[in-house]
């Protein structure tokens, strides 16, 4: 592989879902030292960062078909498995690595990495952080994310927190780096086009942005469904999309044991609505007004001007997430919707959240930029990685972890972890397809069944 230049660092990304791999991707691209970058999709011209991408192995592992709709390219792509990433890292040289996975999976490299390192005379600097709105296990997720060089924070408000957690417990706060999301961008919205939309012309457009989780029971994704197919009853001169993230059996960041697919086949929704899939910036290009429970798709709405409303019809609660968007301005019902209502976001809400509508996101990376560079010319190079969870203060929860992931307490490898020195044949590919099969059609049918069972 070749080596960093002055004008392409060399950069890793390890992901473990489609969403991570879009986020850590276009992170890399924001922060690599030198010129700022642009977010657009790699098209194989020689500029930005040598890009070697890494998907962790588990069940969301994205599929082709996800990875094509990120959008995103690197120099190269492969599978592994935590045990033969820590070998890749111990045999590569980079300049920078961004962990972009679950909090736990940041741990367990963060151990890994210091123990293959530990011989060293340099390493890269070591960057993580979060792919959007933090509303749940903020103390946790942060504690886990601990010894990395630089923990992203995607707005001022959460810089602030993060601050907070870190000092609270008497660990170092200064990886805190407060830049925003690497995928805002596009257009800025330029206003609502004709409703009585001509031909040639694109009619009034209405998305839903749908999440995996959010809500998770039946009964309240079929309410919210319902109404997005009553209002494009109510409104058959406009275009109402549901946008989705992925598609049966496969997963994302977040298990979907309810795909609205199969519920939209019980219904018989009018021409005007449809189901659609793709880059969610190249949806916003055609949105006239963004709906979400809580998706970060309202933040990328917002960054354009793009009219959000965050729906209020199922409550105002941290289990759905949009308790985060208290003081946005964007909380409305359907019912207030199919009034007209438009609500105004709160300009002071949206500064703090990092989305930047006020055209300072070409430089919300510049801090980022300017640290790595600093530590990548510190004399005598880097520090070993010194997470705050370590065998001495959290011996009961540490083991666990690493073990997920086949490390021992020290970091190293368990007897037994999957081998580094071949590519998977075909028979281990086919059981592998198959235990994957089996897992998803576990979650999706067999699961729900159970807890139906258990309430009767």
């Amino acid at each position: 592989m070749p080596v960093s230049t002055p004008n392409r660092p060399r950069i890793a990304v390890l992901a473990d879902s489609d969403t991570r791999w879009k986020w850590g991707a276009l992170t890399a691209d924001r922060i690599a030292p030198g010129p700022s970058m642009e977010a657009a999709p790699r098209e194989g011209a020689q500029v930005g960062p040598l890009l070697d991408g890494f998907l962790l192995r588990g069940r969301a592992t994205p599929t082709p078909r996800q990875l094509a709709e990120v959008g995103v390219r690197a120099d190269s792509l492969r599978e592994v498995t935590a045990v033969e990433f820590l070998r890749a890292m111990a045999e590569e040289s980079y300049d920078v690595l961004v962990l972009s996975l679950v909090g736990g999976g940041v741990q367990a490299m963060l151990h890994g990495l210091a123990r293959v390192w530990e011989n060293r005379t340099s390493r890269p600097v070591v960057v993580t952080g979060y792919v959007g709105v933090v509303y749940e296990k903020l103390a946790d997720g942060l504690l886990l994310r601990h010894g990395a060089d630089l923990v992203l924070a995607n707005s001022r408000q959460d810089a602030d927190r993060f601050r907070a957690v870190y000092e609270g417990v008497g660990a170092d706060a200064s990886a805190v780096t407060e830049v925003a999301l690497p995928f805002l961008g596009g257009a800025p919205y330029q206003g609502e086009h004709d409703p009585s939309a001509k031909q040639g012309r694109r009619p009034y457009t209405v998305v839903f942005a749908a999440q995996p989780s959010v809500p998770d029971s039946r009964k309240d994704r079929t309410y919210l469904l319902n109404r997005l197919v009553q209002h494009a009853r109510r409104h058959p001169e406009r275009e109402v999309l549901l946008k989705l993230r992925s598609k049966p059996g496969e997963h994302t960041t977040h298990i979907e044991e309810l795909p609205y697919q199969k519920l939209v086949q019980r219904l018989d929704p009018p021409a005007n609505f449809r189901l659609v899939y793709g880059n969610m910036g190249e949806v916003l290009d055609r949105t006239d007004l963004l709906v979400t429970v809580s998706s970060t798709a309202a933040l990328e709405s917002l960054h354009r001007r793009i009219p959000t409303v965050v729906l209020s019809d199922l409550g105002i609660r941290e289990s759905l997430g949009n308790h985060h968007f208290v003081g946005s301005g964007c909380l409305a019902s359907w019912d207030q919707l199919d009034a007209g209502h438009r609500p105004t976001p709160d300009e002071e809400w949206v500064s703090r959240q990092g989305v930047a509508a006020d055209g300072t996101y070409d430089s919300a990376f510049d801090a980022a930029r300017g640290r790595i560079a600093e530590l990548l010319d510190r004399p005598g190079g880097l520090t070993p990685l010194t997470p705050y969870y370590t065998p001495v203060t959290a011996p009961g929860y540490l083991p666990g972890i690493l073990a997920r992931h086949h490390l021992g307490p020290d970091g190293t490898p368990l007897p037994g972890a999957p081998a580094a020195d071949k590519e998977p044949g075909p028979v281990r590919q086919i059981v592998r397809r198959a235990a994957r099969g089996a897992y998803r059609h576990g979650v999706q049918r067999v699961a729900p069944v159970i807890r139906r069972m258990g309430e009767l």
